[in-house]
């Protein structure tokens, strides 16, 4: 039904696949957020000067990236000194820059992956510069009911595959709407909603340290991940994502 595109609004805000192919089939522009480690890796790894190529898939990303002359990342606990490059923000903070890195994740790179066949700009954004997506979408135009943005939040998995709504996911998306607050279109009901939560929470970063899936990274090791990604509003890059890999705007 056209309805669950929520027609009318200049900003659009909805959850996971289905609601990234939802909104994009009719927004302009898409923004994903996976707090989590996607987008905040994609950030980091884009402003490093790399390419980074989503991709949906693990058990075939090794595969893919040597089809594309690039290096795949692997999970977390599969780095050597030989191969630092994987999902954690720290690790790519600190590895050899590559041209191209494929990034496979099952939330924020696996809908970047299939957004990236509709044609339309997708960005990724985080806590780190969701102030600068705000301002580069507002400045390329979108935001009007004639060029809608939408904006996703990743969320994680159940074991059972399902959808998990995260804190994390959900603050990274309030804040890229507060930065599109003031565009002519205005908010969908539900980016007003998501928005809301921005309000209520007095100190972001501490919110996602706290919540379930900052306090799995940290209890399994990976406390630095979460340090970095909630450092709110330092970095203006902005990646988008266009032929198949992410670049600065």
């Amino acid at each position: 039904m056209a309805v669950f595109a929520q027609p009318g609004a200049g900003v659009r805000f909805d959850w996971g696949l289905t609601g990234a192919a939802e909104l994009g089939r009719v927004c302009a522009a898409l923004v994903v957020v996976d707090v989590l480690s996607f987008t905040t890796a994609v950030e980091v790894a884009v402003s490093r000067g790399s390419r980074v190529h989503p991709f949906p898939w693990d058990e075939q990303a090794a595969e893919y990236a040597r089809r594309m002359g690039a290096v795949a990342a692997v999970g977390r606990r599969q780095t050597t000194p030989e191969h630092p490059w994987s999902l954690s923000p720290a690790a790519l903070r600190t590895a050899p820059v590559l041209a191209d890195l494929v990034l496979p994740s099952p939330n924020g790179s696996a809908i970047s992956a299939a957004a990236s066949a509709t044609g339309m700009p997708v960005v990724a954004a985080c806590l780190r510069n969701a102030r600068a997506v705000g301002r580069w979408l507002r400045n390329q135009g979108y935001g009007t009911n004639d060029a809608p943005v939408g904006v996703v939040a990743a969320g994680e998995r159940w074991p059972d595959g399902s959808l998990r709504p995260c804190v994390e996911d959900q603050l990274g998306a309030a804040c890229v709407l507060d930065a599109l607050a003031g565009v002519p279109g205005g908010l969908s009901v539900e980016a007003a909603m998501a928005l809301a939560a921005l309000a209520s929470t007095p100190d972001v970063p501490a919110a996602v340290r706290g919540c379930v899936s900052g306090r799995e990274l940290a209890e399994g090791g990976f406390a630095e991940d979460v340090a970095i990604a909630t450092e709110v509003g330092v970095s203006g890059v902005v990646p988008v994502l266009r032929q198949g890999y992410f670049t600065a705007a």
